[in-house]
C-alpha cells in the first residue's frame, strides 16, 4: 500500500512546491509592476491578491508537505491534530481575497473618477499655461477686434442719412448722429443736445406722451408719423421708430430712436395731388371759358355798335359804357382761365433773370407805387442767361411781386433775391415780404383757381393759380412758406436751360 501510494504523494509534493513557487515568482513580478508605476491601483490590487495566493499556498502546501512527512513516519495522529488549523489558515486567505476583490470594484471606481478628475486638472492647467504664455497677443487681438467692431457700428451711426439717437427713459439725449443735428438745423460743433430732453424738438407735445406710453407698454414703436421743430421754427414731418433697451440694471435702460424726414416726400405728394387737382380744374375751366367768351365777344361787339350812334352826356351812354367796363372784366377773366388751362409751350427769349425782376419792379413802381416799402436785393452774379419765355416769367414776377405789395401794405420789407444751386442746374428766385402772411388752412388752396384771401372786386383768384401753370410749363415749381403775422415767402424754381453757342 505504501509502495502504490509513492506516485501520488510524489505529484502532491511536487505540487505544492511549484505552488509555492509560482505564487512567489507572481508576488515578485506584481512588485516589480508597482515599483515602476506606483500610482497605478490595478498593480495594488494585484499585489493583495498575490500576497492572499502566496499565503494560501505556504498554508497549504506545508499542509500537504507535513501530512506526507507525518503520514510516512507513522504519527499520522498529530496530523489529524494540527489539519484543522491549516484548513482555516486557507479559509481566511481566500476570504481575504475575496475581501479585496470585492472592495476594489468601489476602489476602481473611485479610481475612475481621479483619473478623469486628473485629466481635467491637466488640461486646465495647459490652457492656463497657454494663456500665461500667449495672453498679451489675445489681449490685442480681442482689442483690435472690439476697435474694428466699435468703429463699424459707429459708421454706420455717424454716415445714416437718418437721425439716430440714444435717450434715457425720461428723454434726455445721450448721443445723436451728425444727421440729427442736420436735420434739426443745428450745427453740431457750436451747440450740444446731451442732457436735453428730445421731447422738446416735438411740435406738439402730445406726440412725446404718446410715444413714450407705447414704448413703457410695448417695448418699441414703429413709424409714427410726427413733427419735429426745425431751428427755424418750421414743422419737420418725420417718421419715428423706437426700441427700449435694457441695460443690466433698470438705471441703464436706454432708448434707439430712429428718425426719418418725410418732410421733402410729403411735399412731393401735395403738389402732386395740386396738380392733379388743377389739372381737372383747367379742362372744366377750358370748357366754360370758350362757351362763355364767344357770347361775351358779341356783347362787346354791339355795345360798341351802340355807343358810337349815343351822345357821350346822355344817361343811355353812360349804361353802355357800364356794360362795357362789365364785359371787358368778364373777358379778362375768361382769358385767365384761358391762359390756366392752355399747356402751351413757352417761348425762348435770351433773358437774364434779375433783369427781368428790375423791369417788373421798375414798372410797379412808376405806375403802383412803394413809396414805404423798403426793396432789398440780393441776386447772385454766378446765375447765367436762360431761355425763358419773357413775357410770361415777367407776368409771374408782376403777381407775385403785386401780391407782397398788398400784404406788406403802408410799410415793411419786400426782398429779392437770386441763387443757384449747388449742382448749377436750377435757378431759385425767392420773393419775400413782411406782410400778415397766410393762415396755414389756406396754404394748401392759394393755387387753386378763384380763391383767393382779398375783398370782393379787389382779385380775381387767377393769379397764383396762372402763374403756377406758367412755371409748370417751364419744367419748374413754385414754393411757399408763410406765418401769420410775419409774412410770406415765394420761391420760384427754374430749371437752367442756357442758350446755344451762336444765339
Amino acid at each position: 500500500m505504501i509502495l502504490s501510494a509513492i506516485p501520488i504523494r510524489t505529484v502532491d509534493l511536487l505540487g505544492s512546491v511549484l505552488m509555492i513557487l509560482f505564487s512567489f515568482l507572481c508576488l515578485g513580478l506584481v512588485r516589480e509592476l508597482r515599483r515602476r508605476d506606483p500610482n497605478n491601483v490595478i498593480w495594488i490590487y494585484l499585489l493583495l491578491v498575490c500576497i492572499g495566493f502566496a499565503s494560501f499556498a505556504l498554508s497549504r502546501s506545508a499542509g500537504h508537505i507535513l501530512r506526507q512527512i507525518l503520514t510516512i513516519s507513522g504519527h499520522s495522529a498529530i496530523w489529524a491534530s494540527i489539519g484543522p488549523f491549516s484548513g482555516a489558515i486557507n479559509t481566511f486567505t481566500f476570504i481575504f481575497v475575496a475581501s479585496v476583490t470585492l472592495f476594489f470594484e468601489r476602489v476602481w471606481r473611485i479610481y475612475q473618477q481621479i483619473q478623469k478628475d486628473r485629466q481635467e486638472l491637466q488640461s486646465t492647467r495647459d490652457k492656463l499655461l497657454y494663456l500665461n504664455q500667449n495672453l498679451e497677443n489675445l489681449v490685442e487681438e480681442r482689442t483690435d477686434e472690439l476697435a474694428l467692431s466699435e468703429h463699424k457700428y459707429r459708421r454706420i451711426f455717424e454716415v445714416s442719412q437718418d437721425m439716430m439717437l440714444v435717450t434715457k427713459l425720461d428723454g434726455r439725449i445721450v448721443n445723436m448722429n451728425p444727421a440729427g443735428f442736420t436735420m434739426l438745423g443745428h450745427d453740431e460743433a457750436q451747440i450740444s443736445f446731451y442732457g436735453k430732453s428730445f421731447n422738446t424738438f416735438f411740435a406738439d407735445a402730445s406726440d412725446w406722451n404718446s410715444i413714450r406710453d407705447s414704448i413703457e407698454q410695448s417695448g418699441f414703436v414703429s413709424n409714427v408719423e410726427i413733427a419735429l421743430t426745425h431751428k427755424d421754427e418750421r414743422r419737420i414731418r418725420s417718421l419715428v421708430s423706437a426700441n427700449l433697451d435694457k441695460g443690466i440694471s433698470e438705471k441703464e435702460n436706454t432708448i434707439h430712436f430712429l428718425v426719418k424726414d418725410i418732410e421733402q416726400r410729403r411735399q412731393v405728394e401735395e403738389q402732386i395731388a395740386q396738380a392733379d387737382k388743377l389739372a381737372s380744374i383747367g379742362q372744366l375751366s377750358a370748357g366754360i371759358a370758350h362757351e362763355i367768351n364767344n357770347p361775351m365777344g358779341i356783347i362787346l361787339g354791339y355795345t360798341q355798335l351802340l355807343l358810337r350812334n349815343e351822345d357821350r352826356d346822355s344817361e343811355k351812354y353812360a349804361d353802355l359804357k357800364t356794360i362795357e367796363k362789365h364785359v371787358r372784366n368778364c373777358k379778362s377773366i375768361v382769358e385767365g382761365l384761358l391762359n390756366f388751362a392752355r399747356a402751351s409751350k413757352p417761348r425762348e427769349d435770351i433773358i437774364r433773370i434779375d433783369e427781368a425782376i428790375d423791369d417788373v419792379l421798375n414798372f410797379i413802381q412808376q405806375h403802383a407805387g412803394l413809396d414805404n416799402i423798403e426793396v432789398k436785393k440780393d441776386y447772385n452774379p454766378a446765375v447765367p442767361q436762360m431761355l425763358l419765355d419773357e413775357k410770361k416769367i415777367k407776368q409771374v414776377l408782376m403777381n407775385l411781386i403785386m401780391n407782397a405789395k398788398h400784404a406788406i401794405g403802408d410799410k415793411g420789407l419786400l426782398s429779392l433775391s437770386t441763387w443757384m444751386n449747388t449742382s448749377g442746374r436750377q435757378v431759385m428766385v425767392r420773393i419775400a415780404d413782411t406782410g400778415y402772411g397766410i393762415e396755414k388752412k389756406n396754404l394748401a388752396q392759394i393755387f387753386d383757381p378763384f380763391f383767393t384771401t382779398k375783398s370782393t372786386g379787389e382779385g380775381t383768384g387767377l393769379g397764383l393759380s396762372v402763374s403756377y401753370g406758367i412755371i409748370k410749363n417751364h419744367g419748374g415749381e413754385i414754393l411757399v412758406e408763410s406765418k401769420v403775422g410775419q409774412g410770406s415767402t415765394f420761391t420760384i424754381v427754374l430749371p437752367v436751360i442756357q442758350p446755344a453757342a451762336g444765339n
